[in-house]
């Protein structure tokens, strides 16, 4: 799933504020601190209005927007991570980039569809829930769609059996693990045995500390 129109606009504001009081100060505010990193260049220190933010934030790590540092210059940015408590973000870091070379990023895996095997009994298990690809910045999406409709019992999909729209590599393995159909027995039995092999570790980690 891609994204429209213009690219998004995000404000940011210089800060010399790095330690902790002064940035709890900033968010009390309803600011955010932020570094923003850029090739072959040590972070820069800013921080972004909260609300913006989240706006910008909602449209997914791989979404690419533009970055307006006030008394610098415009550049392309994305998420490249964020630090969140109770709902509120605490810090953001921000990736420079350049729209004409390829990058590397883990994309969400939106799954479409009740797989078949779900509705003859089985349970539907997912191992992973992104997938890292790689591809030049206007062409990632914002999340990958992945029709499981089709998954029966004993089936596994793998991260190699997803389709990527044009301009996207794989990164991650080709043999991971991304879902599966389990037989209810399985799953039954599972935590099961779980549990009995889990006692004798737990007694040796015990001995190991005395």
């Amino acid at each position: 799933m891609k994204s429209n129109g213009k690219m998004a606009q995000l404000t940011a504001t210089p800060r010399t504020e790095k330690k902790g009081a002064a940035l709890r100060l900033l968010r009390q505010g309803g600011r955010v601190p932020a570094v923003v990193y850029g090739p072959g260049q040590e972070g820069a220190a800013i921080h972004v209005d909260e609300k913006e933010m989240l706006k910008v934030a909602r449209t997914g790590r791989s979404e690419m927007f533009n970055l307006n540092v006030e008394g610098g210059k415009t550049v392309p940015v994305l998420i490249k991570d964020q630090q969140e408590r109770n709902g509120r973000l605490l810090h953001v870091d921000f990736l420079q980039i350049s729209k004409n070379k390829p990058i590397s990023v883990s994309v969400s895996i939106d799954f479409q569809g009740t797989a078949a095997g779900s509705k003859a009994g089985g349970v539907f298990q997912t191992q992973e829930t992104q997938l890292e690809v790689e591809g030049l910045p206007a062409d990632l999406p914002t999340s990958i769609e992945v029709d499981v409709s089709g998954l029966e019992i004993g089936d596994r999909l793998t991260a190699g059996d997803i389709k990527l729209d044009k301009g996207l590599t794989l990164v991650t393995s080709p043999d991971s693990i991304v879902a599966s159909v389990m037989p209810p027995q399985a799953v039954e039995e599972e935590p099961t045995a779980s549990a009995d092999e889990a006692a004798p570790e737990a007694e040796e980690g015990q001995s190991a500390e005395e």
